[in-house]
Parts: structure tokens; sequence; C-alpha cells
């Protein structure tokens, strides 16, 4: 088979396109023949060895994936050949054949695009944990998401609105605001791409406030660096900011404004929930689909790559000029 290998740390160019053994099932495994795969921003932080796993070389990247069946482990029970599913793997999907466990596979229902059930697990998963697990948000409640027009920041948005929350997008450019208002925010802002402590840390959380007067209920934070301060100053008595990531750097926040405004500061490792709480995780996953199913969300896959552009997908994903999600198809 096919199959995009990380030899050395780099960037997307340094990934190598070369002819490799089609995996083998162990008893608990499923071979998956790959119809699509799932861009997410670990996946430029594996390659490049600032990811906080760092596996053995040479490796395939490519975290998350959908497929069909072709062969499986003679312990599988949940799936038979010619399933269509989608998983997580934190990487192997960049190839035209992937093994996984069964644990770590739902099967699609009829009907749902290959390409957005490919992109769907990483984003929508990670957000519904945050938001259902973690935040606790309530119908009626003022959710402000950080990188708004992001994977995660868009399935948070579609999210939190088909549970009856008041969505707010913050996003660095207008094209990208109105990318979020058109996933279910009800209002937002544009804040500076390159936001410096300070004044304009004061002029954000000033917007912040004009937009929500009786204060944020619950922020989604997926970037960090300069913007979680002026959030976290906007944030209602007794908020709950989520933690996600830090695409704009770890920040340093003054522990004061947690103390006067009796918010709480949560971290939400999706990662490790999913290994240490599997049986939520499943349960979390079959009510994104029934909402899929429903009509109730849309998982939205702005951007399309054909397996021979793999890398440039990557790249297309760092100029962080992408909104939505990038899939990967491995057919044309």
């Amino acid at each position: 088979m096919k199959a995009w290998i990380s030899h050395l740390a780099g960037g997307p160019e340094s990934l190598a396109l070369e002819e490799v053994s089609i995996p083998e099932c162990a008893a608990g495994d499923v071979l998956i023949r790959v119809e699509a795969v799932g861009i997410n921003f670990p996946d430029s932080l594996l390659i490049r060895d600032l990811y906080q796993v760092k596996p053995p070389r040479p490796f395939v990247p490519g975290s998350e994936f959908c497929g069909v069946v072709e062969g499986t482990g003679s312990a599988v029970t949940r799936f038979r050949v010619g399933d269509v599913v989608s998983g997580t793997c934190g990487w192997g999907a960049m190839a035209e054949y992937v093994v996984q466990s069964q644990d770590r596979c739902f099967r699609v229902p009829d009907g749902l695009p290959r390409a957005e059930a490919a992109t769907f697990l990483f984003a929508y998963a990670t957000a519904y944990h945050a938001l259902h697990d973690v935040g606790h948000l309530r119908a009626g409640e003022t959710l402000a998401v950080l990188g708004a027009a992001g994977g995660v920041g868009t399935a948070a948005i579609d999210v939190a609105a088909a549970l009856g929350a008041n969505v707010i997008a913050c996003a660095s450019s207008q094209s990208k605001l109105d990318f979020a208002l058109s996933c279910g925010a009800s209002a937002g802002l544009v804040y500076d791409a390159n936001l410096q402590d300070g004044a304009q840390q004061r002029g954000l959380a000033g917007q912040l406030k004009d937009l929500t007067p009786g204060g944020i209920n619950v922020v989604v934070d997926p970037v960090g660096g300069s913007y979680t301060e002026p959030v976290l100053r906007s944030i209602a008595r007794g908020g709950r900011h989520l933690v996600i990531g830090f695409t704009a750097g770890i920040p340093r926040v003054p522990l004061n404004i947690a103390l006067l405004k009796s918010c709480q500061i949560l971290g939400v490792d999706w990662r490790t929930f999913i290994r240490q709480e599997p049986d939520a995780n499943a349960a979390n996953v079959e009510a994104l689909l029934a909402m899929w199913q429903a009509g109730q969300i849309e998982p939205k896959v702005t951007e399309r790559f054909t397996f021979e552009d793999a890398p440039a997908a990557v790249a297309r994903l760092e100029s962080r000029r992408a909104v939505g999600k990038i899939a990967v198809s491995m057919r044309a």
C-alpha cells in the first residue's frame, strides 16, 4: 500500500510517499481501507516533534479517518467486513489502509458523507466533551468561542447552538467571523491577529463586555496566548473557562481574576478522556451521531485535497488561513 512517511522531524515537505506493507490485525483490531482522512493541528506538531507524544520513526501521520472494514481480528465482535467506520488513531491514517482497535472505531450511519465523517470525531467529540462533561453548558447560557472558525471552534459553535446556548464567536478576521456566524453563532467580534499585552488586551475585554453585559458563562479556548486573560476578565461570576489548546502560545494568567470572579479554569484533555473513560466517550459519540442524523448539527468540510497532495493539506492548516475542517480524499 502507499503511505506518507515521516522519517525526520520537519514540516509537511519532509513527508515521503512510499510503498509499505499492509498492516496486520491483532485479535481485537479491524483492517480499514481508508477513504478519507481528517487533518488536525496535532498532525503538524507530530511531524515536527513538537507534540507531547513522540511516536518512534518512521511513522505515518494522520489522526482520524473514515473507511470500509476489509478485515477483522479473531476477537472482533462490533464490526463486519463491509461496514463503514470512522475512528481516531493518533497517527497512522495517512495511508491506503490502517489498523485500529475496534474500541476506537464507530459505525458511520447510512447517508452520512465520508469526508465529513473522517473529520468529525476529533473536533466534535472534543467540543462535546468540553461543553457537556467539563463545562456543563446549559440552555440559555452565553458561550464565547476563541478561534471560532477553526475545527474545534466551529464544532463548539454547532454543538452549543444545538444545546440552546447563546454563542459569541471570536475570530482573527472578518471572513473567519462571517464563517463562524454561518455555523450558528449569534454575534461575534474580530480580534487582532497579533494581539499584544496591555492596551490591546483591555480593548478586547471591553469589546466582550459590550457584547455580553451579563458576562460570559462558558469560554471555549483553543488559542491561549495573549487572548486568554481578556476573555477571562469578561467572564461572569461562577463562569467556566475551558482550556483546550495553545495555538497562540501558553498564557500567563493572574490568578486573582479567578478569585474575584469566583470562576473556574478547567483543562479539557480529550486524549486522556478517551483512554481512561472509553465508555463515556462512546456515549458522547453516539449522542453526536444522533444529533447529526437529526439535523441538529452539520459538520462542514471546507477544503478537500487528494491523497497525493496530503502534505499540502497539512501546510494549509499550518497557514492559519483555513476555516472549518480539511479532508484528504484517498480516491478521486
